[in-house]
């Protein structure tokens, strides 16, 4: 079946599709090369054409288009052709925006959509580095860089990519604002959302604003996490915290790229680094699974909650933290005594063996990832 996969720069879709094509029976487009790109988008039944000689006179039965995102209209071509030919379509882009502002063919139920990020500690085990991860990030493009070249790069996505890139795209009409934007917002990661705060710290509309966390949204540059209500209503009434999708991103917009981080900053960076890899686990996965966030009047919270049709199965609190005190579970307390039949209460943390301590399971990082998370994301 055809399918779109989408995921930020660098993240390495185009590595994986072309290790999964590998024989002589699949055709590539990427729109990246100018002279394809001019081609296609000046004419785009020229592609039309060409497909179909492919698959008539070369028995492909796969093409793979990179960077669809960059002419919509193919979209319509590539329709047709799944209508004519058993043929399977690979289409790659940084985010489906751009696709669904201009109401491109989505190609309905002809296709799958899935969505890559970066490298988890699942994936990269002995390789994985946590100091490294915290500090740079997990982007596949970037892990792997020479530490001296490590900061030059990541300020290179960002300027590239985040302010310019995003900018070209058409998703935002002024670059000055977007950029002061991206600046505030970075210092918000892992913190609840006051929009008026950050118009008024960004000098920019509150309307703005939302719409700008809408394409990071979008474009999966970052992620809301919403507050957890019995109701859908009171959930969507609450404000949302937010994470970016990588911590090297977060490094650079915030200018932390050198020397060591503070335990507060370091605190938020585990903090994301440990949602992020949940998430990425639970849609590699494919579970039905909803995430949020706890809190209450009082100010008790607790990092992630995760449900299922409206009922919470497992509650994690988040602490980059060598040593654990009893203050450090009243979250979870107070949320196990308002949730009393919740399975799975876990701090994740920094300790070196792992503890129950009032009806909660302590945690080694690694082992969480290793063998606890395996009992309920299956």
């Amino acid at each position: 079946m055809s399918f779109f996969l989408f995921g930020p720069r660098q993240t390495g879709k185009s590595s994986l599709i072309r290790n999964y094509l590998h024989d002589k029976s699949s055709w590539t487009v990427n729109l990246l090369i100018n002279k394809d790109f001019l081609k296609f988008n000046s004419h785009p039944s020229l592609f039309y054409s060409e497909a179909k000689f492919q698959i008539q006179q070369n028995q492909v039965r796969t093409i793979f288009i990179d960077e669809i995102q960059k002419i919509p209209r193919l979209l319509d071509e590539v329709h047709l052709l799944i209508e004519e030919h058993t043929v399977q379509f690979i289409l790659t882009g940084s985010s489906a925006r751009k696709l669904k502002r201009l109401h491109a063919n989505l190609l309905g139920g002809r296709s799958l959509v899935y969505n890559l990020y970066p490298f988890t500690y699942t994936e990269l085990k002995d390789k994985f580095n946590l100091a490294r991860a915290l500090q740079f990030g997990l982007i596949p493009g970037i892990y792997f860089t020479p530490k001296e070249l490590l900061r030059k790069q990541l300020l290179a996505y960002v300027m590239t990519y985040l302010k310019e890139e995003i900018a070209a795209e058409g998703f935002v009409r002024n670059l000055g604002n977007f950029h002061r934007f991206l600046d505030v917002a970075a210092q918000y990661s892992s913190e609840v959302l006051n929009y008026e705060n950050i118009s008024r710290e960004a000098s920019i509309p509150g309307k703005t604003v939302k719409g700008y966390f809408e394409i990071l949204n979008d474009t999966l540059i970052g992620f809301q996490l919403p507050a957890w209500e019995h109701s859908v209503k009171k959930q969507l009434a609450r404000h949302s915290k937010f994470y970016f999708f990588d911590n090297g991103i977060l490094g650079a917009l915030s200018s932390l790229l050198t020397g060591p981080l503070s335990p507060e900053i370091r605190g938020k960076r585990f903090e994301q680094f440990i949602i992020n890899e949940i998430r990425t686990l639970i849609e590699y996965k494919e579970l039905d699974f909803t995430l949020n966030y706890w809190r209450t009047s009082a100010g008790n919270e607790v990092d992630l909650i995760i449900s299922q049709n409206q009922k919470p199965f497992a509650a994690i609190e988040i602490k980059a933290k060598k040593k654990i005190h009893s203050k450090d579970l009243s979250g979870l307390r107070s949320l196990n005594e308002e949730y009393p039949d919740i399975p799975y209460l876990f701090l994740i943390s920094e300790v070196e063996t792992p503890a129950m301590m009032d009806k909660i399971l302590v945690l080694p990082w690694k082992l969480f990832f290793d063998k606890q998370i395996h009992s309920f994301i299956k």
